[in-house]
């Protein structure tokens, strides 16, 4: 298993034997409650809430070629969920590089932040930008209009 699932299994898991007590207890509601919002938690914090990501050096080239933000994320980073959840289907205009999955997007990163894997780290026209505002981001997004996407 990857660092990227262990937050949302972990949610899983803590849902189950949360859910299983109360269900023991007789508190069927309230277990399927439960259940539900630690399914919720563990779906909002793993990968799968994101766009597919890609390899940084695929991103860059993809980037160069049709000047879209490159971003880099880890999945459980709620800076991250903000970005993406304030994007919405913006989001899938961008290149996301999951730096747990791809250790040249770790690298980039960390160049980019004095050593720190600090992310959202979105790059722009080769110029990193760490934690920036999502309305500043989808303002660097290329007109849809001028280009096939």
């Amino acid at each position: 298993m990857t660092r990227s699932w262990v937050l949302p299994v972990s949610f899983l898991l803590c849902g189950s034997v949360v859910a299983a007590a109360l269900f023991h207890g007789e508190a069927t509601g309230a277990a399927a409650v439960v259940l539900l919002l630690f399914v919720v938690l563990a779906g909002v914090h793993s990968p799968l809430a994101f766009p597919k990501p890609v390899g940084a050096l695929e991103a860059r080239r993809r980037s160069a070629l049709d000047g879209r933000p490159v971003v880099f994320w880890r999945a459980g980073c709620k800076y991250c969920l903000r970005l993406r959840f304030r994007l919405g289907r913006d989001a899938r205009r961008l290149y996301w590089v999951d730096i747990w999955r791809d250790a040249a997007g770790a690298a980039a990163v960390r160049a980019a932040n004095d050593g720190n894997e600090t992310v959202p780290t979105v790059v722009v026209a080769g110029r990193p930008h760490s934690n920036p505002d999502p309305a500043w981001v989808r303002g660097q997004l290329p007109d849809p209009n001028d280009r096939n996407e």
